[in-house]
Protein backbone atom coordinates (compact mmCIF):
# COMPACT_ATOMS: atom_id res chain seq x y z
CA UNK A 1 0.00 0.00 0.00
CA UNK A 2 1.47 3.64 -0.61
CA UNK A 3 1.56 5.77 1.93
CA UNK A 4 0.69 8.78 0.81
CA UNK A 5 -2.83 6.90 -0.18
CA UNK A 6 -2.93 5.50 3.78
CA UNK A 7 -2.16 8.94 4.71
CA UNK A 8 -4.84 10.60 2.59
CA UNK A 9 -7.55 7.91 4.23
CA UNK A 10 -6.53 8.74 7.73
CA UNK A 11 -6.38 12.63 7.36
CA UNK A 12 -9.87 12.36 6.01
CA UNK A 13 -10.80 10.06 8.66
CA UNK A 14 -9.62 12.19 11.51
CA UNK A 15 -12.30 15.24 9.81
CA UNK A 16 -15.02 12.93 9.60
CA UNK A 17 -14.19 12.13 13.05
CA UNK A 18 -13.85 15.84 14.22
CA UNK A 19 -17.36 16.19 12.93
CA UNK A 20 -19.10 13.04 13.85
CA UNK A 21 -18.63 11.33 17.11
CA UNK A 22 -20.09 8.34 15.35
CA UNK A 23 -17.08 7.20 13.31
CA UNK A 24 -14.09 5.50 14.69
CA UNK A 25 -11.14 3.06 13.98
CA UNK A 26 -11.26 -0.25 13.83
CA UNK A 27 -10.43 -3.26 12.23
CA UNK A 28 -11.43 -5.43 9.49
CA UNK A 29 -9.80 -8.62 8.28
CA UNK A 30 -6.93 -7.73 10.23
CA UNK A 31 -6.34 -4.45 8.55
CA UNK A 32 -7.26 -0.49 10.19
CA UNK A 33 -10.48 0.61 9.21
CA UNK A 34 -13.23 3.05 9.82
CA UNK A 35 -17.05 1.94 11.84
CA UNK A 36 -19.94 4.01 12.41
CA UNK A 37 -21.30 3.32 15.70
CA UNK A 38 -19.14 -0.21 15.29
CA UNK A 39 -20.23 -1.00 11.65
CA UNK A 40 -17.68 -1.29 9.10
CA UNK A 41 -17.45 1.76 6.61
CA UNK A 42 -14.26 2.28 5.27
CA UNK A 43 -10.22 0.99 4.76
CA UNK A 44 -7.50 1.61 2.61
CA UNK A 45 -7.13 -2.12 0.29
CA UNK A 46 -4.28 -3.14 1.24
CA UNK A 47 -2.93 -5.18 -2.10
CA UNK A 48 -3.94 -1.46 -3.81
CA UNK A 49 -4.37 1.89 -3.18
CA UNK A 50 -7.90 1.64 -3.41
CA UNK A 51 -10.83 3.59 -1.10
CA UNK A 52 -13.21 0.76 -0.31
CA UNK A 53 -15.93 1.68 1.26
CA UNK A 54 -19.72 0.61 2.18
CA UNK A 55 -22.36 1.96 0.17
CA UNK A 56 -26.38 1.45 -1.05
CA UNK A 57 -26.04 -1.34 -3.94
CA UNK A 58 -27.30 0.76 -6.55
CA UNK A 59 -24.95 3.71 -5.40
CA UNK A 60 -21.99 1.20 -6.00
CA UNK A 61 -23.18 -0.36 -9.57
CA UNK A 62 -23.47 3.44 -10.59
CA UNK A 63 -20.12 4.17 -9.51
CA UNK A 64 -18.99 1.25 -11.08
CA UNK A 65 -21.24 1.69 -14.35
CA UNK A 66 -19.41 5.22 -14.45
CA UNK A 67 -16.01 4.00 -14.11
CA UNK A 68 -15.32 5.66 -10.84
CA UNK A 69 -14.85 2.35 -8.70
CA UNK A 70 -14.79 -1.02 -9.33
CA UNK A 71 -16.47 -3.85 -7.38
CA UNK A 72 -14.88 -5.52 -4.21
CA UNK A 73 -14.36 -8.60 -4.67
CA UNK A 74 -12.27 -9.85 -2.38
CA UNK A 75 -11.42 -13.88 -3.14
CA UNK A 76 -13.74 -13.83 -6.03
CA UNK A 77 -17.20 -12.81 -3.81
CA UNK A 78 -18.37 -9.87 -4.90
CA UNK A 79 -19.92 -7.64 -2.17
CA UNK A 80 -22.69 -5.86 -3.74
CA UNK A 81 -22.68 -2.79 -1.25
CA UNK A 82 -18.93 -2.36 -1.33
CA UNK A 83 -16.78 -0.27 -3.78
CA UNK A 84 -13.34 -0.30 -4.26
CA UNK A 85 -12.23 3.54 -5.99
CA UNK A 86 -8.61 4.56 -7.38
CA UNK A 87 -6.36 7.06 -4.97
CA UNK A 88 -6.32 10.08 -6.97
CA UNK A 89 -9.16 12.42 -5.79
CA UNK A 90 -9.20 13.08 -2.22
CA UNK A 91 -12.62 15.47 -2.51
CA UNK A 92 -14.02 12.00 -4.48
CA UNK A 93 -13.05 10.23 -1.53
CA UNK A 94 -14.57 12.31 0.94
CA UNK A 95 -17.32 12.56 -0.54
CA UNK A 96 -18.23 8.89 -0.62
CA UNK A 97 -17.15 8.74 3.24
CA UNK A 98 -19.85 11.06 4.07
CA UNK A 99 -22.28 8.80 2.02
CA UNK A 100 -21.03 5.92 3.78
CA UNK A 101 -21.45 7.46 6.78
CA UNK A 102 -24.90 8.74 5.86
CA UNK A 103 -25.54 4.87 5.15
CA UNK A 104 -24.06 2.75 7.41
CA UNK A 105 -25.26 5.25 9.98
CA UNK A 106 -28.58 5.95 8.75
Amino acid sequence: MSHDAEERFWEIAEELQAKDDRVGEGTIMGFQCLRVSGEFLAMVEHKSDRLVVKLPADRVAALVADGLGAPFAPAGKVFREWVAVDYGDGDLWRALLEEGITFVGG
